[in-house]
């Protein structure tokens, strides 16, 4: 949802330490039943949605990314002949293309390197941090601090009649788009499906400050950010002959506002092992059989 990052990088040891202080016990997840889907190589790219940060077991500390994901899960239940998960925690659309660095400040090759011209199934879910997620995570939470019941963060984004937040999705677009077709023409004969962003907000009233700290009036703008942020990349992929797979609406009732035992999204302060504002392994989980659901459709 950086350079800015998302959210893990200039905080990432503040993040890292919060979390690991209000992690709960992590629950255990069977993968989800067997699917329809490519059973050839599968190569996952993306950001920390993607990854699972401080989801247990964490394979790469670089690219904090979870063997719980839902990658892993998609691999499992299709029974992929070879799997190569690459996404990596404050990926941009950059990150996918080009050489970048992790959370450790050791290089990454470009997610790209990872997808063959013998690649049957590749998933990408991408774009939250080239809007700039964890800025406006920290401005909005800082914001709601001074004026709970009213709209801080929208006035700040809005400010001077132009939303900044809608241009910023708007000129993602094209770094989406142009992702996808260098994903074509290294795998012409893949399917590609580009993830979107599940509920981190209540998909309904004011949300539950101060518990997530986002003011009540700010809570509808940022959920319609989102979803306008999940349109553009469900737009993106129909224009570029991928699949979209939703994970929003199966999300919904899971927001971070929801309890420990329910949500899929954590909030600033986690009780499930997670990274702030990101998935847990049940999110992990939702999210990998709504992808499976979108591949068997």
């Amino acid at each position: 949802m950086i350079r800015p990052r998302l959210p893990l990088r200039r905080a990432a040891g503040r993040m890292a330490a919060l979390a690991a202080a209000t992690a709960g016990v992590l629950l255990a997840f069977a993968p989800p039943a067997s699917a329809a889907v490519p059973t050839g190589r599968y190569v996952a790219l993306g950001d920390s949605y993607t990854a699972g940060p401080l989801i247990p077991t964490q394979v790469d500390l670089n690219c904090l990314r979870s063997d719980r994901n839902y990658p892993s899960l998609v691999a499992a239940s299709a029974g992929s002949s070879s799997f190569a998960d690459v996404s990596c925690s404050g990926a941009t659309t950059n990150d996918i293309l080009n050489t970048g660095s992790g959370q450790l400040g050791i290089s990454v090759p470009p997610q790209l390197s990872a997808v063959t011209s013998s690649t049957a199934l590749v998933t990408v879910e991408i774009g939250g941090n080239d809007i700039g997620f964890s800025s406006i995570i920290s401005d909005c939470a800082q914001a709601s601090l001074s004026s709970p019941f009213g709209s801080p963060c929208k006035n700040k984004y809005t400010a001077g009649g132009t939303d900044q937040l809608q241009a910023r999705i708007n000129a993602t677009a094209p770094k989406v788009a142009t992702v996808l077709q260098a994903v074509h023409a290294a795998a012409p004969g893949a399917r590609v499906v580009v993830i979107g962003y599940p509920a981190i907000l209540p998909d309904s009233g004011y949300g539950c400050w101060p518990v997530v700290p986002i003011a009540y009036q700010d809570v509808p703008y940022l959920r319609g950010v989102e979803k306008s942020l999940n349109g553009m990349l469900a737009n993106t992929a129909a224009a570029n002959n991928a699949t979209y797979a939703d994970v929003y609406t199966p999300s919904i009732g899971h927001d971070a506002c929801k309890s420990s035992s329910t949500r899929w999204v954590e909030g600033l302060f986690p009780e499930n092992s997670a990274a702030p504002f990101h998935p847990n392994a049940r999110g992990e989980q939702g999210m990998a059989s709504a992808v499976l659901a979108r591949l068997n459709s």
